[in-house]
């Protein structure tokens, strides 16, 4: 038998220091473009203002050249920036941007606000019950994948050519879209919260309430959020197909400019549509950052606001009306005024059960 003798203690330091020391990393190598790695807000905002410089000096350079055959692309198909931004005028003021703008607007906020009030509720119940979810799925399938312009003639049929016809256009475009995501957000929710508050007594609907819907708003209303930007774009296949008198709207203006002219309020309204659509999103964002500022940061001054109009509907509740200690018990709401109605009724009768005796 032969014996192995033990390395000394020195060395068996220096192996175990060299398997536990981590390989060198390259980090010269993919300094500028890290995977996932951090960014600067000034370098973002540069980067973005480098790309839309980009895309002008490209506009810019196939459309130079003061006759047609000069240029790479003829006017016809692209007018230049300074052709295209010289017509602003005439389409503010001869073409009423600023009317067309609010007319496609109102549409989309009555539609995409009737698709949120009837997608909500029934992805929350998709969320939370499986046979609600498995009830729903053949509409939710339906919604999301048939083409959206194949609503168009669907909506002319059953509601005419008015208003009507857009805001329900809007809305059938987007219901599925938001049954889909709320369930989503619903199942996303930890079970541990769910465990949690029946551990505490909360009940089915309570736990629904209290529990789920609360922790999946901000989920809820970031998807809501990123849905009306393509609601505002869905607005503009109905408006660009129009069937009798005018209808207004930023897609009919598009669809008037194509008959009759010029080409470059065409290219105007394309460039409009995505700045308004901008703006509406970054309004919605700090909304968002308002209600939900232990998610988006923020001071939270919508949800104080929100807070504040709650606590007084609260306190001229019992003015007005007095729940049943059973559906106070099940909404949460003026449970000390029940519970207190309750007791005071309870002392009378004692009171006068001891001064009978």
């Amino acid at each position: 038998m032969f014996l192995t003798p033990k390395p000394p203690e020195s060395e068996n330091r220096a192996l175990n220091e060299t398997a536990s020391t981590p390989p060198p990393t390259r980090r010269t190598k993919y300094r500028w473009f890290p995977i996932r790695g951090p960014i600067r807000l000034t370098a973002s905002v540069v980067l973005g203002i480098l790309c839309v410089v980009m895309i002008y000096a490209a506009w810019w350079f196939v459309t130079a050249g003061e006759v047609a055959e000069e240029r790479i692309v003829g006017p016809q198909a692209l007018p230049s920036p300074t052709e295209t931004f010289g017509t602003f005028g005439q389409l503010w003021s001869e073409r009423k941007l600023v009317q067309n703008t609010w007319v496609t607007l109102r549409r989309v906020i009555i539609g995409f606000a009737l698709a949120a009030a009837v997608g909500v509720p029934l992805g929350v119940l998709a969320g939370c019950f499986p046979a609600v979810k498995a009830f729903l799925t053949p509409v939710i399938l339906f919604g999301r994948n048939i083409p959206i312009a194949a609503l168009v003639p669907l909506t002319f049929f059953f509601f005419g050519i008015g208003e009507s016809q857009k805001i329900l256009f809007i809305f059938l475009a987007c219901v599925a879209f938001v049954i889909a995501d709320t369930a989503t957000s619903i199942s996303n929710v930890g079970q541990e919260y769910l465990d949690t508050a029946y551990t505490l007594g909360a009940n089915r609907w309570q736990a629904i309430i209290k529990v789920l819907v609360p922790l999946s708003m901000p989920s809820v209303f970031d998807s809501l959020r990123l849905l009306f930007g393509l609601a505002f774009g869905y607005i503009m296949l109905a408006e660009t197909i129009k069937l009798g008198s005018e209808s207004g709207g930023l897609g009919n203006l598009i669809l008037t400019s194509q008959r009759i002219g010029p080409r470059a309020h065409i290219y105007l309204i394309i460039l409009i549509i995505p700045i308004v659509a901008f703006v509406i999103d970054r309004a919605l964002f700090a909304a968002q950052k308002g209600l939900f500022p232990h998610k988006y940061g923020g001071n939270g001054w919508l949800l104080s606001a929100w807070r504040m109009i709650a606590r007084g509907i609260d306190d001229l509740k019992p003015y007005f009306f007095r729940p049943s200690p059973e559906f106070a018990d099940l909404v949460g709401v003026g449970t000390e005024n029940a519970t207190s109605g309750k007791a005071s009724g309870e002392a009378t009768k004692d009171g006068q059960t001891e001064s009978k005796s």
